[in-house]
């Protein structure tokens, strides 16, 4: 199936910049959220990254506006019912995206995808919620959307054959290299990466060396573009510490306990870039 209108649920990084990459390839668009104020959010971190690509030169003006001009808008599954793909953006919460997606595949025909970018929940347990099981996929973007040139596409129990070609191709399509993946916790990215940045936090907590100095010995030393301290910034240290949470309770090893370090991080409201401070401080204006 070839996927013409994609519906998005979330507006916030990854919702939106799926929602970004697809209309610069031609898909139609309807990114939905809980509130106007997110939407808007949404739509202006999409201009700011449209325009960013017409600034340095690899996209015309009117390119631009016409890939806006393929983004509709709205606070609920109903505005883009008829789409080919549904993908659901939300938080790593069960309870948000179990309720999206029952909605989802009440809503939309019988034929259409759906979809989760989860990080790290499981596809076969998220498929409970999905009438026609067979039709429900994982297809995990990194983040930042635009810039991140994978994708994981996660087969369920119940993947069909034609699901999973379906999800390949709509990857291809917004010009990312997907990756087949079995559903197991982590998938394989993550399974791999958040140890690191885990053992990076410890690192940090033995006074083994700064923050700094942990990054670019990462960045020169292991030629990574971005330190694990960093790039737990990015990720935001909620998220990194739901997912490392995840990752110990679904495999049932301690090695991937979040580091005491974090934890007290995301107590005290240090998320990150999205907060301002992390391991980093950031201006946010």
């Amino acid at each position: 199936m070839k996927v013409r209108k994609l519906l998005v649920a979330g507006a916030g990084q990854m919702g939106a910049g799926i929602a970004q990459v697809s209309a610069q390839a031609g898909i139609e668009v309807v990114m939905i959220d809980v509130a106007d104020e997110f939407v808007a959010r949404g739509m202006a971190a999409i201009q700011k990254g449209l325009g960013r690509l017409v600034d340095k030169g690899r996209m015309q003006p009117d390119e631009r506006d016409a890939a806006l001009a393929r983004i509709a808008t709205g606070l609920s599954v109903e505005d883009g019912a008829d789409a080919d793909l549904f993908i659901e953006a939300a938080p790593e919460s069960v309870e948000l995206k179990s309720d999206l997606l029952r909605r989802a595949s009440a809503i939309l025909r019988r034929e259409a995808v759906i979809a989760t970018n989860t990080s790290s929940l499981s596809i076969t347990m998220l498929a409970e919620y999905v009438e026609a099981p067979e039709r429900f996929v994982g297809i995990h973007f990194f983040n930042p959307v635009p810039a991140m040139a994978l994708v994981e596409v996660v087969r369920g129990a119940a993947t069909s054959d034609a699901t999973m070609a379906a999800a390949r191709a709509f990857a291809e399509t917004v010009g990312k290299t997907p990756i087949t993946v079995k559903d197991s916790p982590g998938f394989v990215v993550n399974r791999i990466l958040f140890p690191m940045i885990n053992e990076a936090v410890a690192a940090l907590a033995e006074g083994v060396a700064s923050a700094d100095d942990i990054d670019t010995g990462m960045r020169l030393g292991a030629n990574f573009p971005m330190g694990p301290l960093a790039l737990a910034d990015l990720v935001g240290l909620d998220t990194t510490q739901a997912i490392l949470a995840t990752l110990e309770r679904d495999l049932g090893d301690p090695k991937y306990r979040p580091h005491s370090l974090l934890a007290e991080h995301v107590a005290a409201g240090r998320l990150g870039r999205k907060s301002g401070a992390g391991f980093y401080k950031y201006d946010r204006g």
